[in-house]
């Protein structure tokens, strides 16, 4: 293969960076600035370059373009001490196809330089999708958008390296994470770095379908059966033989339906409804959670042997606040393809933007960032997405579309938007309105539990009770609003008006 060209103005990074990769079975090419190495980069073929950002005379993000302006094709990964939000987003948008900061540890790193070179790989027979990234491994469900794992960080990156080495078994995986962190991602991630990438990738969600039905689903049944049932139907372990198949939501899996799945994971093999002979199944178990399935064993509500036979390689996804660094580069992304899908041309992000999205502690993860991009793409009227079209919880279409004219001004009067556009000062201010004015008091101080149930509380009175409307506006699921409902009369609060679908 093609060497590697690695830039760095340090010797000690730069020789470190060379035997890590010689180590690994790569060729190797060094050199000690951008404009040594730009030369290189036009006399010989380089598989990808590692180049560091800050470096004397022409930093690595000017040779980052320069390269790109030359061969597009090329991965670049970015290496830096200086990690800020604006060097982040700067180098992915110029094409750059990841961002490491130093120290990293080598394992990290190399995997970095694996998924560069796998992903270049595929790049050439297929079109890049974005500059720095290419499609999954496999193709996308007929009317399903590819998705990939997005991130700058360490913890995350570790975590795929693992998950990349545990794939090439047949071991079963339990990801037990929060919602909206990105569960199925990872075990698309997982399938596609295994040898059954070629086969296929079978999801079911144990929460969707009540208990009789979810049985037909996962393992088939003869025809005639039960009633209704015309026809042989394979279930979803039949489908995804030779393959993957994720179980999402295996918590909310009814008692006897976990008795029969651990008999299918004890011998690979299913019994369809109404068989008379168990049918052979090559699967690769992935299952994903959102709740402690250790504490739903010793309740009782999980089978222990289960327990222990899904848990065989545990896996969790740290959520968004952990990893803010990511916050930047994601937003840019969503931004990007939500602009694609709508028909727009991609936005900036404003510096006290993207503050607000660094200093927000999103509940809902990545899902929930996903979300508020999406609108405030289409609140921004294709100018620069400002705070006040994040709509972060405590501001109002009303006051979002009125935004853009007040934060021309640059003034707060009488609790109106002020330099930053917001309706009223959230940063530094000790009230926040609701919904047309009528006063949601969040306050400085308030615990998060009790502002987001006025949040809640506040929305449903909007929308009279309405608790679908009202999850619509949250940006929620109807299941998540029903539990947080159940959570509060728990706790002994009603709200004094009528809920209703």
């Amino acid at each position: 293969m093609n060497p590697i060209l690695i830039v760095d103005d340090e010797v000690e990074m730069r020789i470190a960076m060379s035997e890590t990769l010689k180590h690994c079975g790569y060729p190797v090419e060094t050199s000690h600035n951008a404009i040594d190495a730009l030369n290189k980069f036009k006399k010989n073929d380089y598989a990808m370059v590692v180049t560091d950002m800050t470096m004397p005379k022409r930093s690595g993000l000017e040779l980052l373009k320069d390269i790109k302006a030359i061969k597009a094709e090329v991965p670049v990964l970015m290496v830096t001490a200086y990690a800020t939000i604006e060097t982040a987003i700067e180098a992915m948008k110029h094409g750059a196809f990841e961002y490491i900061q130093k120290p990293f540890k080598s394992d990290v790193f190399t995997f970095k330089v694996d998924r560069a070179l796998n992903m270049s790989k595929e790049e050439k027979a297929a079109p890049a999708t974005r500059n720095g990234a290419s499609e999954p491994k496999s193709a996308p469900a007929a009317g399903d958008e590819s998705r990939e794992l997005i991130t700058a960080d360490q913890g995350m990156q570790q975590l795929l390296g693992v998950a990349e080495n545990v794939a090439r078994s047949k071991a079963t995986i339990l990801i037990q994470s929060e919602s909206g962190t990105g569960k199925e991602l990872l075990a698309k991630f997982i399938h596609q770095c295994s040898e059954r990438e070629d086969g296929p990738f079978v999801a079911v969600n144990c929460a969707a379908l009540p208990d009789t039905l979810l049985e037909s689903e996962l393992f088939g049944h003869r025809k005639g059966a039960f009633t209704g049932a015309i026809q042989d139907h394979k279930g979803r372990f039949e489908q995804a033989h030779g393959g993957s198949i994720l179980l999402d939501e295996i918590s909310e899996m009814a008692l006897p339906l976990q008795a029969k799945l651990l008999r299918v994971l004890q011998e690979y093999e299913v019994d369809r409804i109404g068989g008379k002979e168990p049918i052979p199944v090559d699967v690769r178990v992935i299952a994903t959670t959102n709740r402690d399935l250790f504490q739903f064993v010793e309740e009782g509500r999980f089978r222990e042997d289960l327990y222990y036979r899904l848990n065989v390689i545990p896996l969790k996804l740290p959520p968004l606040r952990d990893r803010k660094g990511d916050i930047p580069l994601l937003s840019d992304y969503f931004v990007k393809r939500h602009a694609k899908r709508n028909n727009r041309k991609p936005i900036a992000i404003s510096a006290e933007a993207m503050e607000v999205l660094c200093h927000y502690n999103w509940r809902g993860n990545v899902r929930e960032l996903e979300n508020v991009m999406e609108r405030a793409l289409l609140l921004c009227d294709n100018k620069e997405i400002l705070p006040h079209h994040l709509m972060m919880g405590h501001v109002t279409a009303d006051t979002a579309f009125q935004g853009d004219k007040s934060a021309s001004k640059g003034k707060k009067k009488d609790g109106a938007a002020g330099k930053d556009g917001a309706a009223g000062n959230t940063q530094t201010g000790t009230a926040a309105s609701g919904a047309n004015g009528s006063g949601l008091a969040i306050t400085v101080g308030m615990s998060m539990k009790e502002a987001e149930k006025k949040l809640i509380y506040e929305t449903l009175r909007e929308t009279k009770g309405n608790r679908t409307q009202a999850a619509k506006v949250l940006s929620i699921s109807i299941r998540t609003l029903r539990n947080k409902l159940n959570e509060y009369a728990s706790d002994g609060d009603i709200p004094d008006f009528e809920l209703r679908d």
